[in-house]
């Protein structure tokens, strides 16, 4: 069974950042193709992921209007444990996040998000 966003095993707020501790299932559809024989998780499902939780769990808008400083560092692997953190600036219209893990900053940059 192919499924499309990872397990929340712990969510927390310290302060104003939104912390979601994601299992990444190796049954995660974005896996496929990406690449066989060595499968790593695309940049393109991450940015979608931060923009589900933001809209999801932060209420931010719907309407996506730009990416800025967005970093790509290290890849994430399936059965792996990532930290993904983020804030919301709602006077500037971005939403911040970064994906860690033990060690290692894997992503990070700011989406930016308007009213439809």
């Amino acid at each position: 069974m192919l499924i499309r966003k990872p397990v929340i095993k712990k969510q927390q707020w310290i302060d104003d950042e939104l912390l979601l501790t994601l299992f990444i299932d190796p049954h995660i559809a974005d896996f496929k193709g990406h690449f066989p024989d060595f499968p790593i998780l695309p940049g393109v499902s991450q940015i979608d992921w931060v923009i589900f939780y933001g809209q999801t769990l932060l209420h931010c808008p719907e309407q996506f209007s730009g990416m800025e400083v967005i970093k790509f560092q290290e890849p994430i692997f399936a059965n792996s444990d990532i930290l993904l953190s983020l804030k919301w600036d709602a006077d500037k219209g971005k939403l911040y996040f970064k994906y860690t893990s033990i060690g290692k900053q894997h992503s990070s940059g700011r989406i930016n998000l308007v009213d439809a």
